[in-house]
């Protein structure tokens, strides 16, 4: 019942947007355009810009008004961290790409983040308006790097404009509307306000503050809001415009003043109706926070190991310098751990605490074993070294702790091509055309096969040809016959990644 009803309030959602691309291609002159002509002017002499958000209106081709939020962080750096957290800013993104200029490799980081968050795009093809510019050939280098435009392979919607003077503009921001539309995007105005924090800033006079986009629900004056381990009442309340409020809906930038914590950027909040109901959900998290740092004694899901170590020295000074050197050896997944240490010589019950681990291991700094001690390690076999140097016995450790570093197995690139022609097929071997773009292609070698940036199978170099003539290897930047084994079918526009799989 409580699922119809939530569906029941669901209702059209505006879009909230980020732009991406090259610095130079002019993202923050789109933006700027954008919000100059198109926010609503409340205040005399012009709009101050107080957030990195901002809402502006436009009619769509049904000439009914809409809004778009736009996200206004130079680089937007909470993007990707949005993303590490499983949060969603952006519904849609533009890539920004100067006619004047072309693809950059910024451009195709850029794109690479937008299509690994599966955020719906368009491209906005900037600086038409510039005497340099050649949109066709712009057109036609996206393509090249698998960024199919509409008309042009295919599906991808784009403008072609000039920030600087606002031409295409507008139908931008039509396209916008309908890429919105397509996407379906719906919000419950009736549920307690949820989003994403973009950014978080300490003033000394005011406190803490942050900036939010409300992806769901209403924000309240009274409520509470709370990211994570940092909670704020929305008694200082403003839009993006910096103007007090008491009540604002999903697609909105706001700016909640009065933190007791700085909220972490791409962290998402939950507003509550008490400040109880709050911090029983603060006391959950810190909660579930600690049985995640007891679960993980570990880095990337890897336990650590550890290397049971006794030191003994001639001085107490000494030994304490030793044991500051050692702390300094441990590494992501394997460190020393110092089980006992002292001063005077290697005894009988140093070998016997380490006799019961062969991974164990004795040093010595100026002392030697004792009689007794050099008597039964004839039986135990425990590693004992003796120095007469620290940086050598430092050396020594450094060289056993990389001996005994775990190793995983990691595939490493050593070249990247780009399908150009299917010449045949026969079961699992195909023969096909192409050129190198990065590093070399190797008779023999192992090759993930990628669509659109996701790896979609795997294959086998059989041979090589270049200029009709069979080669070991193909170099970058030249054109290439191969035959391969695969499961996999080709596609003329498939990239193709060899590589090499070394143990670290």
């Amino acid at each position: 019942m409580a699922k119809e009803t939530e569906q029941k309030n669901m209702t059209e959602r505006s879009p909230v947007v980020v732009v991406m691309g090259h610095i130079d291609h002019g993202k923050s002159t789109l933006l700027d355009y954008i919000r100059k002509t198109n926010v609503v002017d409340k205040e005399a002499g012009g709009i101050t810009q107080h957030i990195s958000a901002y809402e502006v209106q436009h009619k769509n081709e049904a000439g009914i008004m809409k809004r778009i939020t736009f996200l206004d962080t130079p680089g937007h750096e909470a993007f990707s961290k949005m993303r590490e957290r499983g949060a969603t800013a952006a519904d849609i993104a533009i890539l920004v790409v100067s006619a004047e200029d072309s693809v950059k490799q910024q451009t195709l980081e850029a794109w690479n983040t937008i299509v690994s968050s599966k955020t719906p795009f368009m491209v906005a093809i900037n600086k038409i308006d510039k005497p340099g510019a050649n949109v066709e050939k712009t057109k036609m280098d996206l393509a090249e790097k698998g960024i199919y435009l509409e008309g042009y392979g295919g599906d991808i919607p784009f403008a072609e404009i000039s920030a600087k003077v606002g031409t295409g503009v507008p139908e931008l921001l039509d396209t916008i509307l309908l890429v919105a539309e397509l996407a379906e995007l719906k919000g419950n105005e009736k549920a307690p306000g949820e989003g994403v924090v973009i950014e978080a800033h300490r003033d000394p006079k005011r406190g803490i503050s942050a900036n939010l986009i409300i992806k769901n629900g209403t924000v309240e004056s009274g409520m509470f809001i709370l990211s994570n381990e940092a909670l704020a009442t929305t008694r200082l309340f403003e839009n993006f415009q910096g103007e007090p409020i008491k009540h604002a809906t999903f697609s909105s930038p706001i700016r909640i003043t009065g933190f007791d914590a700085l909220p972490e950027v791409g962290a998402t909040f939950q507003a509550y109706d008490s400040k109880k109901e709050a911090e029983k959900a603060r006391e959950t998290f810190i909660e579930n926070k600690k049985k995640q740092v007891a679960n993980k004694n570990n880095t990337n899901g890897r336990e650590i190991k550890t290397i049971p170590l006794i030191i003994k020295a001639d001085v107490s000074g000494t030994l304490e310098a030793i044991e500051k050197e050692v702390a300094k050896l441990a590494q992501e997944t394997i460190a020393f751990k110092v089980i006992t240490s002292g001063v005077g010589a290697i005894g009988e019950a140093d070998l016997k605490l380490a006799g019961g681990d062969k991974d164990a291991i004795i040093v010595g700094f100026n002392t030697k074993l004792d009689n007794g001690a050099r008597d039964l390690n004839e039986m135990l076999h425990v590693r004992v070294e003796t120095f007469e140097i620290i940086y050598k016995m430092i050396d020594w450790l450094k060289e056993e702790i990389e001996a005994k570093r775990p190793r995983q197995n990691v595939e490493e690139a050593t070249g990247t091509a780009k399908i150009q022609k299917l010449f045949s097929k026969t079961k699992e071997r195909q023969i096909v055309g192409g050129k190198v773009f990065v590093g070399k292609l190797v008779a023999g070698a192992q090759v993930k096969i990628l669509r659109r940036d996701f790896e979609i199978g795997r294959g086998k170099i059989i041979e090589l040809q270049q200029g009709k003539v069979r080669a070991k290897e193909v170099e970058e930047g030249l054109e290439f016959g191969m035959q391969m084994e695969s499961k996999t079918e080709l596609a003329p526009g498939d990239m193709i990644e060899s590589f090499i799989t070394v143990e670290k």
